[in-house]
């Protein structure tokens, strides 16, 4: 089973900017192969991503996008960053979480993408981009 149609070709940014949770900026740029998963309140999936270690990503610069400040403090304690980054989402064309994009940074491209039903599901569809 994949969650995805065929690629839709199309760029990738190189920088993005945003905000915490907490209101704090952020600014980064992206290096090599970066997961960018676009997630949601109210979502098992979004969840069961933003609560894992993220171990299935080692080596991947992971970042988890909400479109939103999410306002029942939901991801309060999953221990991984969330950043609030709408125009990075509609950079990437993300038009609906959960979704993940896995962009190659060096040629600003989107490799692959799709609908995000838990972290093993995700690290399975984009196995054979990242595999050395």
């Amino acid at each position: 089973m994949r969650s995805f149609d065929a690629q839709r070709p199309r760029s990738a940014p190189r920088s993005f900017h945003g905000s915490t949770l907490a209101g704090q900026p952020v600014e980064r740029t992206f290096h090599g192969l970066t997961l960018v998963v676009a997630i949601k309140p109210d979502c098992d999936g979004c969840r069961d991503f933003a609560e894992s270690s993220l171990e299935d990503f080692a080596g991947l610069d992971v970042v988890l996008v909400a479109a939103e400040d999410e306002r029942n403090n939901e991801w309060r304690d999953v221990g991984h960053e969330i950043v609030v980054a709408p125009e990075l989402l509609a950079q990437l064309d993300v038009r609906w979480p959960p979704f993940y994009v896995l962009i190659d940074a060096d040629a600003e491209r989107v490799l692959v993408e799709g609908v995000v039903f838990g972290p093993g599901q995700v690290a399975e569809e984009i196995r054979s981009f990242v595999a050395p």
